[in-house]
């Protein structure tokens, strides 16, 4: 979604609900100034991935 600056201002809590489902593109001046995206608390994707890749590794000693 994207939505201005002001939009944004005007109704924040709004857009705070909706981030949940998608990512909130603000824009001043017709510009891309932002990008509003929800927090993933759960896990640490990146790190299981890239400990995925190892799987088949016989050193998985990874800091």
């Amino acid at each position: 979604m994207i939505v201005n600056a002001t939009e944004f201002k005007t109704r924040a809590g709004k857009y705070l609900g909706i981030v949940d489902k998608e990512e909130v593109i603000i824009t001043r001046n017709g510009k891309e100034v932002a990008k509003l995206v929800p927090i993933k608390k759960e896990g640490t994707p990146n790190a299981d991935f890239l400990y995925g890749l190892l799987a088949d590794s016989d050193k998985k000693d990874v800091t």
